[in-house]
């Protein structure tokens, strides 16, 4: 698994800016299941960026409708979500080898085979590897709010990037995006409700409820003891 990853951070237009960065794998940073996953799993499930279009075909060895995860994390969500709908591939996101390796180790243990994962910068990925009109659902839970004001830029989700996510999108394909952070809430809604080309799915013209699709994380349930709210947003390409 290659570790030049390239991430992104956002100007004032929302446009990305890019630098180079390596995520080096040290040894302290992996637990030995999660080196022992990247080294004997990765082969089977794991895919390194190149920059032309994926074969979805030929990467799952089946046709069959495919959603993307951005961000996955530990990717427990994500592998049971393949593992809840065998019928369909999942392709996951992730730039921190620790979480591709422990996402590896749960899809070997569940016996999940609808699973595919690379370790690079998601916007690269999306602009050069997935296919146009290619995926029925892109999934964004919990990225990173970016609180204070100075840094709400670097949010990821803005107009130039969920017009990218819309093009790799099919028609009547869904952008899912969930967070716990209000502000960053109503921020996706103010960018997705200005976007021409996107339906919102909530009957209120705001969030909807959390579909069962979207498995309630350690991190979530942790929260709502807490007290804590989460919102979830579903646009569908119409156009």
């Amino acid at each position: 698994m290659k570790n030049d990853v390239i991430s992104p951070e956002f100007n004032e237009e929302g446009r990305a800016l890019r630098r180079i960065r390596s995520f080096v794998r040290r040894q302290g940073r992996l637990t030995k299941g999660q080196e022992y996953a990247l080294e004997n799993y990765w082969p089977v499930m794991g895919v390194e960026y190149e920059s032309a279009p994926a074969d979805f075909a030929a990467l799952f060895g089946r046709e069959a409708p495919v959603t993307l995860e951005i961000g996955f994390g530990m990717g427990t969500s994500l592998v049971a979500m393949a593992q809840a709908k065998p019928d369909q591939n999942f392709f996951g996101i992730e730039v921190h080898s620790p979480g591709v390796g422990a996402c590896l180790s749960t899809a070997h243990e569940e016996g999940v085979e609808n699973l595919r994962v690379m370790c690079h910068d998601a916007v690269e990925v999306l602009e050069n590897m997935i296919p146009d009109n290619s995926l029925t659902m892109v999934q964004l839970f919990f990225p990173d709010p970016w609180h204070k004001a100075r840094h709400n830029k670097r949010r990821i989700v803005q107009g130039p990037f969920a017009e990218l996510v819309k093009r790799k999108l099919e028609l009547g394909g869904v952008f899912h995006m969930a967070t716990d952070w209000e502000p960053y809430a109503e921020h996706m809604l103010e960018v997705m409700s200005s976007l021409d080309g996107y339906q919102n799915l909530s009957e209120s013209h705001d969030y909807v409820p959390r579909p069962d699709s979207r498995p309630v994380t350690k991190f979530e349930q942790r929260g709502h003891r807490l007290g804590h709210g989460v919102w979830d947003l579903m646009f569908e390409r119409v156009k």
